[in-house]
This record gives structure tokens, sequence and C-alpha cells, in this order.
């Protein structure tokens, strides 16, 4: 059996990625990868997803240059989840998140409000074209 079949995909061929810095066990950012992309991300050390608004293929850091380089891949008990140990490239510290960001997950509820409390490290304008 290949390794990839032991992956409980979805009705879509999705399985969800979670993506957590190596040297800070910081949680950077949720994604989904389809078989071709988790392939690829064993592959090459580097995370490769599948954008399911553009319906294809996205290299991490394609359009940002915010590689991500993989260190690990490990699944959850059930095998429906993948756990990518990275390094988050590009800039220092690392931004993962489109919004210039060093995490996707800076909004903390509280108060019942929720509230940004880490900070744009980059624009986002100046990131992408």
């Amino acid at each position: 059996m290949h390794w990839l079949d032991n992956i409980k995909w979805d009705d879509k061929g999705l399985v969800p990625v979670i993506a957590q810095e190596k040297n800070s066990g910081d949680v950077l950012m949720f994604a989904w990868m389809n078989r071709e992309a988790l392939e690829k991300t064993a592959e090459l050390n580097r995370a490769v997803y599948f954008s399911r608004s553009r319906n294809k293929l996205w290299f991490k850091g394609e359009e940002s240059g915010h590689v991500q380089t993989v260190h690990e891949i490990r699944i959850d008990c059930d095998n429906d989840v993948v756990l990518l140990t990275v390094t988050q490239e590009g800039h220092t510290p690392g931004i993962a998140c489109h919004t210039g960001r060093h995490s996707c997950f800076f909004s903390v509820l509280k108060d019942g409000q929720w509230h940004s409390v880490d900070p744009v490290l980059k624009n986002p304008d100046t990131i992408y074209k």
C-alpha cells in the first residue's frame, strides 16, 4: 500500500492541513491538500496546498516569497488531518498569513468581541501584486 492510501480523504479528495512553526510551536495556518499537493510537499520538503477558490495547486510563497520549508509530516490518529512542521521563510519574523501577520490565528475572542492581537509585520499591499 502506498503511504498516501492511508489518508482519509474527504468526498472532494481533500484533507485538512495545519502548519506549525518548528522553532516556536506557533500554529501558523490551516489549509487543504489533495493527493498531488501532499505528494509534492513530501517530495520537495516545501508546503504545497490545494486552493479551493482557484481549484489548483498553491505553492506556499509563490507570490509572496513566504515559502514554508517542511521538516516533518504527521497525520492524526484518525488519518484525516495532516500536521506539517515548518520553517516560515521569506521575512523575519516569518509571515504565514495573507494579512501580513505571522499567523492566520491573530484574532482572540474577549468579552464577546473578536480582537486582533498580533501586529501586521508587512503591509499586504506590498506583498501581493
